[in-house]
């Protein structure tokens, strides 16, 4: 390693959900070090206290646009730790598929506009496979974000159906969900997913989501590639791409994946070097040694959000979530191999740290898990029978409220004292993969992944870079609130 890298900073980048900007230590045309800063800061934590508990349903989920009903169901969750409703059937059903209606459109917007445009860049026009990446992923006008972005617009439809609006509805409650099914509508819903089904099969997977879903392993992944034309589905166009590019040894991460589980359908826990423990949320702190925010390492309930700007060794609006001290990433890769499907554990065991080729390859194959569970709760509404049970004054105390967003494990947590929020903190999925160091020096989650990329001479955004970022889908806005 020379003696004394470049440094390059790198943003803000585009195609990212807010503002992001990494700084890059380089040597030897690698990236020696990486620090990613979280450069707004918007103050909903403080703009949610001394309010009613209620309020934190409207106030919250305008956190963000695109990821709105899972602040919402967190919301929701964290009021029902201290109301302890019984949520009707209906009510579980409906909030899962409003859910997983967001997650759905979510993975399919990262992989359509957010990610595989860098494919396009012509800085691989030399590669065999250009032409096609081009043609089908070129921002802008590219066949797939032409083909899907309709099947994407009528899809949401369902967030009409089943929560009034999207985003920012106040449907979702903690007794269930406001808004009940009639048989036509749950005809209606099963259409639609249906629909989407037929454009995911038929444009992104050219294959059914069962076969997607039953891939068993690396090897198994492997020969579904190869049995027909590279052309053949985005999906397996992208692997092809993957193989040549070498993304299965590109932003290897820290190697420690979480998640608080979703659905039902997703397990709760820890995945690390091979080992499954459980998830206990009591484990998770914040620590603000090179946030721009007063404090040091704090458990989120007794948490706090207090900018300081001018703190010294600082760089990141974002606060270091640990969970039991140590770094972990969470998202779609997270969810998969925590939960133990064969093809994400395979790709943990051959890459311990996951990688950029990893969590895209995860990120679609929940997809497809996500459309054929919908299916299924669908068929088990009760057009007739409760969906919500009616509201009760919050007792106070506290109360954390989880769940699995398209991102990764979001928490809201909740201190309640005469009616109203004394203190409301969010740990973001985003917060978890962006974060910066913690007091011990120890990197987070992106920028482990960093570390080691190449930069190309000459390149001022380099494209391994973006490609390593944008593996994690960030949400920014909702990293500092």
């Amino acid at each position: 390693m020379t003696e004394n890298p470049t440094r390059l900073i790198v943003g803000p980048f585009n195609r990212v959900e807010g503002d992001l900007e990494v700084t890059l230590d380089i040597a030897d045309g690698v990236v020696a070090e990486a620090r990613v800063n979280a450069p707004l800061y918007r103050g909903f934590e403080q703009i949610l206290q001394g309010r009613p508990a209620a309020d934190s349903l409207v106030i919250a989920p305008r956190i963000c646009g695109i990821c709105s009903v899972s602040q919402s169901v967190a919301a929701a969750r964290a009021l029902a730790g201290l109301e302890r409703p019984e949520v009707p059937a209906n009510g579980t059903l409906a909030a899962n598929l409003i859910l997983a209606g967001e997650n759905a459109a979510d993975h399919l917007t990262h992989f359509m506009l957010f990610f595989a445009p860098d494919l396009a860049r012509a800085c691989y026009g030399d590669r065999s496979w250009f032409a096609a990446a081009r043609r089908r992923f070129a921002a802008g006008d590219g066949e797939c974000a032409r083909a899907l972005l309709p099947a994407r617009a009528r899809f949401l439809h369902l967030m009409g159906l089943l929560a009034g609006k999207w985003p920012h509805s106040l449907a979702l409650q903690p007794g269930g969900v406001t808004k009940a099914i009639d048989p036509g509508e749950k005809i209606r819903l099963l259409s639609t997913v249906t629909e989407f089904r037929e454009m995911l099969e038929t444009h992104l997977f050219a294959d059914r989501l069962e076969t997607i879903a039953a891939l068993d392993g690396i090897a198994a992944l492997e020969s579904w590639a190869a049995a027909a034309s590279p052309e053949q589905g985005d999906f397996r166009l992208f692997l092809h791409i993957a193989r040549d590019l070498g993304f299965t040894g590109l932003g290897v991460g820290p190697g420690r994946f979480v998640s608080s589980g979703s659905f039902g359908l997703f397990a709760p826990g820890v995945w690390s070097q091979g080992t499954l423990s459980g998830f206990d949320p009591a484990q998770v702190t914040e620590d603000h040694a090179h946030s721009w925010m007063e404090g040091a390492i704090l458990a989120p309930f007794v948490g706090q959000t207090i900018p300081s700007p001018d703190k010294p060794e600082a760089y990141s609006w974002c606060k270091a979530p640990r969970l039991d001290g140590r770094v972990a990433e969470v998202g779609a890769l997270a969810r998969q191999v925590v939960d133990g499907h064969p093809l994400a554990r395979a790709l943990a065991a051959a890459r311990p740290g996951g990688s950029v080729h990893d969590r895209v390859v995860a990120r679609l194959l929940e997809l497809a898990r996500l459309i054929p569970a919908m299916e299924g709760w669908i068929r088990a509404i009760r057009p007739g029978e409760p969906f919500c049970a009616p509201p009760t004054a919050p007792a106070d105390g506290t109360s954390a409220g989880l769940v699995e967003a398209a991102r990764g494990t979001l928490g809201h947590w909740l201190s309640l004292q005469n009616g109203r929020i004394a203190n409301y903190q969010i740990v973001a999925p985003t917060s978890w993969n962006f974060s910066p160091r913690d007091a011990q020096g120890n990197p987070g989650a992106l920028e482990t992944a960093l570390a080691g990329t190449p930069v190309l001479p000459g390149e001022t955004t380099p494209v391994a870079v973006q490609h390593v970022v944008r593996s994690f889908d960030p949400c920014m806005v909702c990293t500092v609130h």
